[in-house]
């Protein structure tokens, strides 16, 4: 196991001293590169706290999630499935990367050495990608079923498994080709987390970038704003001829898409920009804490997602049978 043996208060010192030199060397066991300017020993303590609030309420309400799913038979509808895989990436991130940079964090180093730190680039990677792609399938199978319910099946599970199946399968996809020279995984942000390589300004990991951002963030983005643009603006066509149960529906509905679009930017955004500006910008554009800032929003998801796409889901009957709450006949004593 490859550690940097190297205090809080030595991480960010000068390289020219002892200390600095050892933490040169670990790092570049890593990554292969230059350590970058560490957080204070108090921001490492914010970061850990944050990545332990993050990783208890994620890992509890996406196992709530799973437990509803799989306890109450009339939960389970295709539209569901599609929630139950993104619940599952989330809960899979919760408990195979959030305790490992917890762990970092709380000791201002990264602990479990460079394949461990490709494990989890990948991992990480991988599952994140995941809900991306799971959250843009979901809106495009939610616009069908609202706009043709006549063509929704309760009973035909068939859509939602291919669309899991290729929402996981996409992943893999996009994040094998670091495994095999196509870019690589390293240390991220203060060296406490462990990425796709951002920084390293050649054509092969710049090209890398580019497909990474466009295909695994701006597509998705795509689908989601075209699904539930094209059904808020059906919406809107009937308004004049609706009821006021239906138009109290659908403003509850159109609630629901504008905090999804909203919380999908404010997670997923920030994280995009970063990468960018640490691809085409500068060397030392972004200090420590613009660095892992981005990295938090972006795992914060694991926490939002199931509030969002799934609790919210019992007050607009916009998938069916919500997983908030089992039906009155199974409900627990």
């Amino acid at each position: 196991m490859i550690v940097c043996n190297v205090s809080l208060s030595c991480a960010h010192c000068p390289g020219g001293g002892a200390g600095g030199t050892a933490a040169t060397d670990a790092y570049e066991e890593v990554s292969g590169s230059l350590p970058p300017p560490s957080l204070t020993p108090r921001g490492h303590l914010v970061v850990a706290v944050c990545l332990g609030f993050i990783g208890t309420f994620g890992f509890l309400s996406n196992f709530l999630v799973l437990t509803l799913f799989c306890r109450y038979r009339t939960l389970r509808t295709p539209m569901n499935l599609l929630l139950v895989s993104i619940s599952a990436s989330d809960l899979l991130v919760s408990v195979l990367g959030t305790p490992f940079s917890f762990a970092a964090s709380t000791q201002g180093r990264w602990l479990i050495g460079r394949a461990g730190c490709v494990w989890y680039g990948f991992v990480n990677a991988c599952l994140g990608i995941v809900s991306l792609i799971s959250l843009a399938v979901l809106s495009y199978e939610r616009y069908c079923t609202m706009m043709k319910p006549t063509i929704a099946d309760g009973r035909d599970f068939r859509p939602a498994l291919g669309g899991i199946c290729f929402s996981w399968l996409y992943s893999v996809v996009w994040t094998v080709p670091p495994l095999l020279g196509w870019s690589r995984y390293g240390p991220e942000g203060p060296g406490t987390t462990c990425s796709v390589d951002w920084s390293t300004q050649t054509p092969n990991n710049i090209s890398y970038i580019v497909c990474l951002f466009t295909f695994c963030l701006v597509l998705p983005f795509s689908v989601i704003l075209y699904s539930y643009g094209k059904l808020l603006h059906a919406i809107r066509q009937v308004r004049s001829v609706s009821s006021v149960v239906t138009r109290r529906r659908e403003q509850r509905v159109l609630v629901m898409v504008v905090t999804m679009v909203v919380c999908y930017l404010v997670c997923w955004l920030p994280y995009g920009v970063a990468a960018l500006l640490a691809t085409f910008g500068p060397h030392g554009l972004l200090t420590p804490e613009a660095s892992i800032t981005p990295s938090l929003l972006a795992k914060f998801s694991t926490v939002i997602n199931p509030f969002i796409y799934i609790f919210m889901n019992s007050s607009t009957g916009a998938s069916g049978r919500s997983l908030a709450a089992p039906p009155p006949s199974e409900a627990p004593p």
